[in-house]
């Protein structure tokens, strides 16, 4: 029968031999990590993306403007004419004013709810985009691990300026 030393002092080698193999291992791993909020905003197809929505939605600003202005002139004439009014007039006028006003909330909603629903679309194509040029930086690189997300980054492990010129350079 074998000893107690002699079980436990194979026990602790293997360990020790385990312990050193996986310490090995961990330092042939290849781990970077990307700034994704960065990427978001300095890639190329991030900015073609905001230069479309800029181009598709400035018009209906535009519009939305002119007719915000429209309405602040109506009340401003409003204010200036109502002591000469009749009380049936004025009532009118009112009407009138706050139909414009609701008008002109409603179309606000409208701009702001097709900006933003455009700029979820851009946003996720832009992030399939990014998810695709990582995955191919990664395979090329040889790296083991990419990390999108984390409190602190080493300067050592930031890879998002390798990750950016990879995906400006792979449309």
């Amino acid at each position: 029968m074998k000893s107690f030393k002699q079980v436990f002092s194979r026990h602790a080698i293997a360990a020790l031999a385990l312990g050193c193999a996986t310490l090995a291992s961990a330092q042939e791993l290849k781990i970077g990590a990307v700034n994704v909020d960065k990427v978001m905003q300095a890639s190329a197809a991030a900015k073609s993306g905001q230069a479309r929505l800029q181009q598709e939605f400035a018009k209906k600003e535009r519009d939305i403007e002119a007719l915000a202005g429209q309405f602040k002139a109506s009340v401003e004439k409003f204010e200036k004419d109502a002591p000469t009014f009749s009380e049936t007039q004025r009532a009118t006028k009112q009407k009138q004013l706050a139909e414009q006003d609701r008008e002109l909330q409603r179309r606000r909603r409208e701009f702001q709810e097709d900006l933003n629903l455009r700029r979820n679309e851009e946003t996720q194509i832009v992030i399939e985009r990014l998810n695709r040029a990582l995955k191919q930086f990664a395979e090329s690189e040889k790296y083991d691990l990419i990390v999108q997300e984390a409190a602190y980054i080493s300067p050592r492990l930031d890879v998002t300026e390798k990750v950016l010129s990879f995906m400006n350079g792979a449309k």
